[in-house]
């Protein structure tokens, strides 16, 4: 390498080292080489540039040296815009990563169509359409890590997963019913897997647990089901027979409900055996086929409901109708419809039913269902236990489907097996207790009262009912029947495990209003606790 010599020349290193020592004295020109191209005035910062003289916008903990960038790349290397992070960067061809827009310095007037000078910040269209494109590039396996690493209590898997699913334009089936089963597989078998493992890692693994319990459920031992099937805390309110564990690891079955009579005839509308199987129950349908039922001419039809077979067997429960006389009936806690329908169809156009909740965007998807369904004698209303009872005691019969724990569900929601805890089952318990002082006002005399829960907790069944029952003199206990086994003996409670079901796991208890003597006058209802 060659050197300069006292009162000679210059090396063109030399220059470029002068040029960066001394930023605000630029090099004579006699002392430029002609091989090294001149910089913009931009790309020079001015003396003592540190992160507080950064442009206006520029994230202050950047070091000074990443605010500022040559305009100008070397010749015969042209730039390439790209986008990271919705950001729009710069830099020269086969260069490092660019310098985002908006800690770019800003270009002297004149000097925008130059080569190399800094663009306009990307339009946000722009930055969406890229978004776009990446997301489109997104695998099956990809979609399934996002859920699983968005979901939290404050956002439950099956919401993430619905809207995830309902976002993706183009989806196959396939692929959707791929997301779905790796996601609920996670959660399922989540204390077994790998958490040092890549989240994908993990949900193939999830996805191995599941093939192999279907095919050889006893390949998993009576001990580990106990210790990771479900939280630990759960033995403290409830029996945790082995049974149910067994059944919670298991993939849910998918049931429907025909309308009253249809049940064969669907069936065959369906694909027959062994796609869509009766069950037990009547008009009921386990379906096992790989389509998409909501796309079915059957479906738009109004021919069947998705619907749990213990929610058929709720309705069953009530058994409206049963007088031979037009019933009214009022559904406290109606939700988006499913057992309401269920008391229409059961009614047989004999009778009404008043369908209240307090969220106006179940009641909408309630009058959409009912529309499909042709159901008929069905009213709508909003309603929550701090308002009136509607027609207070004029009903044959009131059900009371109230909000709980969902520890029934956790066989096919897997994700809330993780996020329920002690605390929402006791103070679930106690909104039970309210909703049932409001609820038994609009029971007449002679008239019944349904409660009914989809979960397995004593807080929430048994004790639930022993503290009305004591309060609440007027009611009697009413003998229900049991859908599922009707030889057997009679009681006012039923506790339906997913075990002996197949479905979820659910609890329902009965109360008749005593009848008012004429030699003998009623007893006051007593005051709602407040």
């Amino acid at each position: 390498m060659s050197s300069s010599k006292p009162g000679g020349k210059q090396p063109f290193w030399a220059a470029a080292i002068q040029d960066r020592r001394r930023p605000s004295r630029p090099a004579p020109a006699e002392e430029r080489s002609p091989r090294r191209p001149r910089r913009s005035a931009s790309a020079t910062p001015p003396p003592g540039a540190g992160a507080g003289d950064a442009p206006e916008g520029a994230p202050s903990e950047l070091p000074a040296s990443t605010l500022y960038t040559p305009a100008r790349p070397a010749p015969g290397r042209p730039v390439r815009r790209t986008f990271r992070a919705g950001v729009e960067t710069t830099r020269p061809a086969g260069t490092g990563e660019g310098v985002p827009a908006a800690v770019r310095p800003p270009v002297r007037p004149g000097a925008s169509g130059r080569p190399g000078a800094p663009v306009k910040p990307a339009d946000p269209a722009v930055v969406a359409q890229a978004r776009e494109r990446r997301e489109s590039k997104r695998t099956p396996a990809s979609w399934a890590a996002r859920i699983v690493a968005r979901s939290s209590a404050e956002v439950p898997a099956d919401r993430e997963l619905r809207a995830t699913l309902k976002s993706i334009d183009l989806l196959k089936p396939d692929d959707a019913r791929w997301i779905s089963r790796a996601v609920f597989s996670y959660f399922r078998w989540h204390e077994w897997l790998d958490q040092g493992r890549a989240l994908e890692k993990r949900l193939d693994q999830a996805m191995g647990f599941a093939d192999t319990y279907s095919r050889h459920p006893h390949a998993v031992k009576d001990e580990a089901l106990r210790m990771g099937a479900v939280p630990e805390w759960i033995g403290t309110v409830m029996d945790v027979p082995i049974g149910w564990l067994r059944a919670l690891q298991r993939e849910p079955r998918l049931w429907l409900r025909g309308r009253p009579g249809t049940a064969p005839r669907l069936s065959l509308t369906l694909g027959g055996t062994p796609d869509a199987i009766p069950g037990v129950l009547p008009d009921s349908l386990e379906y096992k086929g790989s389509r998409d039922l909501f796309r079915t001419g059957a479906f738009h039809r109004g021919e069947f409901e998705i619907q749990d077979v213990a929610s058929q067997a709720v309705g069953h429960c009530c058994a409206p109708g049963s007088s031979g006389a037009p019933e009214k009936w009022w559904d406290v806690c109606a939700g988006e419809g499913g057992k309401t329908l269920h008391l229409s169809d059961l009614l047989a156009g004999k009778g009404e039913v008043l369908a209240t909740d307090r969220a106006k965007w179940r009641l909408d998807r309630l009058q959409q269902r009912s529309s499909r369904a042709k159901s008929q004698g069905i009213r709508w209303s909003l309603w929550d236990e701090g308002r009136p009872v509607p027609a207070a005691g004029g009903f044959d019969g009131v059900l009371l489907d109230a909000p709980c724990s969902g520890v029934g569900t956790w066989g096919r929601n897997p994700h809330a097996r993780w996020t329920t805890t002690p605390k929402d089952v006791e103070e679930l318990a106690e909104c039970q207790k309210r909703l049932l002082e409001s609820a038994c006002k609009g029971v007449k005399p002679g008239g019944k009262l349904i409660y009914a829960v989809c979960t397995l907790t004593r807080p929430e069944t048994t004790e639930v009912v022993a503290a009305f029952s004591a309060k609440h003199p007027e009611f009697e206990p009413c003998v229900i029947p049991h859908p599922f086994d009707p030889a057997a003996a009679p009681s006012a409670e039923r506790m339906f495990w997913p075990q002996d079901t197949g479905g979820n796991g659910m609890f329902v208890a009965g109360w008749r209003r005593k009848e008012i003597s004429a030699s003998k006058p009623q007893a006051p209802t007593p005051a709602v606790a407040s």
